[in-house]
């Protein structure tokens, strides 16, 4: 279990939506200093957040960020994009953008983080997934969400004896400027975090922040139809 009070965490993509409430939730439960990162820090609006540069698809970007936040014990991986490429039609170039951002860079940030957290007595991540991690709807998307799922529980056994827990985080639809176009039941990104921060105190090895999530994930045991209708429409 990873005690929230008292603890240095850095959010990635914390000026906005998730990222941003996660900054809120952290500070509410007694964190000591947050790093909020932004490709722009200065769309970072938390009057007591520490705003700093990343971009995580750049090495160079991850390696100065790492240097700057050397207290950090709690990591969360929360910066991604939603390319959503069709792997017949669109251009292979945008699936590998999509994976740069939502597989190999939350990969670069906690390989950058975790001599960190090591050397300041061990800690968290926290990685945001999606519950299409668990259902290929959306192409590119969930393609890498699925891999950064695949990462999170390896990476979950890599740590373990080096003393950082790691949980991963499953959500729907949330209340964010990613979803505006989306007419469907939504959770607020609050709660979210609040789900996320629990789960990060308890020792949780995943959060399934909504019922969606959760009743994908318990549909993987079954056939394949099952999560796809569309297999059996005539």
């Amino acid at each position: 279990m990873t005690a929230i009070e008292g603890s240095v965490a850095l959010v990635t993509g914390g000026s906005r939506g998730i990222g941003r409430a996660l900054v809120e939730a952290l500070y509410e439960r007694g964190a000591r200093k947050v790093y909020a990162t932004a490709r722009d820090p200065r769309t970072v609006t938390h009057p007591d957040a520490v705003p700093l540069a990343l971009e995580v698809t750049d090495p160079a970007s991850v390696a100065a960020a790492a240097e700057r936040a050397q207290d950090v014990t709690l990591l969360i991986n929360n910066a991604g994009a939603a390319v959503n490429a069709n792997f017949l039609d669109s251009p292979v170039e945008d699936v590998r953008r999509e994976f740069e951002t939502n597989f190999y860079g939350p990969l670069l940030v906690t390989r950058a983080f975790v001599p960190v957290i090591e050397r300041n007595g061990g800690g968290h991540i926290l990685n945001v997934h999606s519950v299409l991690s668990w259902i290929g709807l959306a192409g590119s998307y969930s393609a890498s969400k699925a891999a950064f799922w695949s990462q999170t529980n390896s990476l979950r056994l890599d740590l373990k004896p080096r003393g950082i827990d790691v949980t991963g985080l499953h959500v729907g639809y949330v209340d964010t400027d990613m979803t505006v176009g989306v007419d469907a039941p939504k959770s607020t990104a609050g709660s979210v975090a609040a789900q996320a921060l629990d789960g990060i105190a308890s020792g949780a090895y995943e959060v399934l922040a909504d019922d969606l999530s959760r009743q994908v994930k318990a549909g993987l045991a079954a056939d394949p139809a099952t999560l796809y209708p569309q297999l059996t429409a005539a």
